[in-house]
């Protein structure tokens, strides 16, 4: 899905709970209120949208967990009976009403307080997405290269990092990627090569990211080795145990993680 750039605000619901059950939220209010409006619960269930029989079972489990009865049921009469809102029941709709004001206020002031909305938003997105790579970085798309079929896509990372994606044309077109707009660089830590003394060897793979390591995990086969490349970008590899013990590997060393453009996947909200 494509970034939705429209402003973002905050909205939250209230619900009052008792004996580990929700008992009182903004839905039942309403259908308080409609049993006061027109004193009859079938009048209000169908105003409320809701069945006659899920009407009842909410006035009896809200009568059952409140102090004192909300809906009265009436015998006889002039019309025959009906359904009104006991002297507690009005109460009830009038302090839910005072604190949802004081709610509306509360996020208000907090929506104020946050400096951009829709930045936390995008965190928020993120960090809930569900992907089986190891590696996901956010950025921005800094350049497109064109060709005749693929395109070459630069990513630039917090801080100055950068990482280089080979993908289709039609990738790029789908996914709507142009200069400045927000996206993923996807890598599996399986396509990451951690490689050390450089300086003078020459490599085809474009992304060569030096930096030091702050973790290793030592397994019987695998080895998961964890590089920080500047700004606090962390990037995994899960390279063989015979790998990690020829080159000796520790933490704080410097080394580099190697990776083709064509190992980076990338993607958008």
């Amino acid at each position: 899905m494509k970034c939705n750039k429209e402003a973002i605000g905050l909205e939250g619901s209230i619900w009052f709970q008792k004996a580990e059950n929700r008992f009182l939220g903004g839905d039942r209010i309403a259908l308080l209120e409609k049993i006061d409006e027109l004193g009859s619960i079938s009048s209000a269930a169908k105003a409320a949208g809701i069945s006659y029989k899920t009407a009842w079972h909410l006035v009896n489990m809200m009568n059952n967990l409140s102090e004192k009865p909300l809906v009265d049921r009436m015998t006889g009469g002039k019309g025959g009976g009906g359904t009104v809102l006991t002297r507690e029941g009005k109460k009830i709709i009038e302090q839910f009403r005072v604190v949802q004001e004081e709610h509306r206020k509360f996020l208000q002031n907090l929506e104020g307080r946050l400096s951009n909305a829709h930045l936390f938003y995008q965190f928020l997105k993120r960090i809930s997405m569900k992907i089986s790579a190891r590696n996901v970085f956010a950025g921005t798309v800094e350049k497109v290269t064109r060709g005749a079929v693929n395109a070459e896509i630069t990513l630039q990372l917090k801080g100055d990092t950068r990482i280089t994606s080979i993908i289709t044309i039609g990738a790029v077109d789908n996914l709507g990627l142009k200069e400045g707009v927000n996206a993923y660089a996807i890598i599996k830590s399986s396509s990451i090569i951690i490689a050390q003394e450089l300086h003078d060897t020459k490599l085809s793979a474009r992304n060569i990211l030096p930096g030091k390591i702050t973790k290793i995990i030592e397994g019987p086969v695998s080895t998961e080795v964890d590089l920080e490349v500047g700004d606090g970008n962390i990037i995994s590899a899960i390279i063989t145990h015979g790998s990690s013990e020829k080159l000796a590997l520790k933490e704080g060393d410097t080394a580099c993680a190697v990776f083709k453009a064509s190992s980076v996947i990338i993607g958008v909200n």
